[in-house]
Order: C-alpha cells, then structure tokens, then sequence
C-alpha cells in the first residue's frame, strides 16, 4: 500500500488512505484542543457522510487547517501556500498532513488540475478563499476567486465554515487562559451554472456569494461583510 502525495494517487484500495502521520496529527491536535483550549464544533451534521466536497472557510491562523480537520470527521485535503512547502523538511510534512501547494496571486494550473483530481475521486477538499490570514501583509477581504473557479470547473457541492478564536492563539501566555475556539459548519450549498462573456467577473461575483455564506456562521467582529457590497 502506497500513496504518492505529489499527484495525490492512493495504489491498493479506494479507500482515502493517508500516511499514519496524518493520524497522529490528527489525534494530537484533538488532545491539544481538549487540554487548552474550549473547542466547540457546531452544525457537525452538515457534512456530507460521502462525496466530493469544496470546504471553504475564514481563515484566522496558522491553527485553521488543523482545527478544520479535526471538525470534518473525514478525510480531507488541503491546498495551501507554496511557501510552506519551499523546506524540504516541513515540506514532506506537510504534504503527509494531506496538502498540497497553490502560487498565490496567479494561475497555477498544476494546483488546479490537483484540486479538481480530489474532487473528481469523492474527496474533501478545503480552502481558504481570503488566501491570507487576516491582519497579514497582503491580506484582502475580497478574497481569491480560485475557490470559485474550482466549484465552476468541479461542481462541487460548498460546504462553508466560520472559526473564531484561533486569532487568540499567540506567543504562550495564552496557554492559561483555555480560549474559546468555535467552528461553525453551514449547509452545504451550490453555485449556480453560467455561461457567456465575463469569466473574471462571474468568478469575483461567486467569490463573494462564497464568502457571504462564510460570513453567516460568524459573529459580527469577524465579517468581512462582502456580500453587503
């Protein structure tokens, strides 16, 4: 039994087979949250039991991955920043973790044509449409429109997801004081179908439906308030 994570290709079985990295990662996070934090998962019972699903969310914090996974009670993939794959070391890591890596801020073809092969085999797949953390250099509210470019090319049912509290999670003094952090998982949703001139602006509209969705499971402190616009 192996699996290349490079193509995200699993030999022996369907099944969605991860390294046992992956699995302890997995049980190491639960316990971490359980010991110091206050984590809440809501709306657990929106997720699909099967099937391709696009899992959007807010993101907050380097936390935001981890936490989204321990939530889903599925297996599931991520697309992150190419940066955090440019350490051969963390690298190999990560991708173990289930990710694989996307060139913000252009087209990268190979990161989409990895994203549609995830969905095309029934998997999970999550997303950041903002691309950046909030109150990081280069973060904009508007968000990347990848996320919707994949849900047109896959169709791909949305499964939004609002987190609050990771932002709490800095330096360590916050250790003793058990933040509450909250996921909050929404019913799956559907892009609607369209056709005709204006690729680049049907996507930045559907950014903005996606990201309205998003902004439903948050309190009024976390909004980016998009789809008001």
């Amino acid at each position: 039994m192996s699996l290349r994570y490079n193509s995200l290709e699993i030999n022996g079985t369907d099944c969605q087979i991860m390294s046992w990295l992956y699995y302890l990662g997995h049980w190491g996070v639960s316990l971490f949250l359980f010991l110091f934090t206050s984590f809440k998962v809501k709306g657990r019972a929106n997720v699909p039991k099967k099937g391709a699903v696009l899992v959007t969310s807010n993101h907050l914090s380097l936390m935001d991955p981890p936490v989204v996974g321990v939530s889903m009670r599925r297996t599931i993939i991520f697309m992150a920043k190419e940066e955090l794959f440019r350490s051969r070391f963390s690298g190999y890591f990560i991708r173990r973790f289930g990710a694989f890596p996307v060139h913000r801020g252009r087209f990268d073809r190979e990161a989409i044509r990895q994203a549609e092969q995830t969905l095309g085999k029934s998997r999970m797949l999550v997303m950041f449409p903002e691309g950046h953390r909030r109150g990081q250099e280069g973060y904009t509210p508007e968000g990347y429109v990848g996320a919707a470019l994949i849900a047109n090319r896959t169709r791909a049912p949305i499964l939004p997801v609002g987190i609050t509290g990771t932002d709490r999670i800095k330096g360590w003094t916050w250790l003793f004081k058990r933040p509450r952090i909250t996921v909050n998982i929404g019913p799956v949703f559907q892009l609607e179908a369209k056709k005709g001139p204006g690729e680049r602006a049907r996507l930045e509209e559907d950014t903005r439906i996606i990201m309205q969705h998003i902004d439903a499971l948050l309190p009024a402190a976390y909004q980016t308030r998009l789809g008001e616009k």
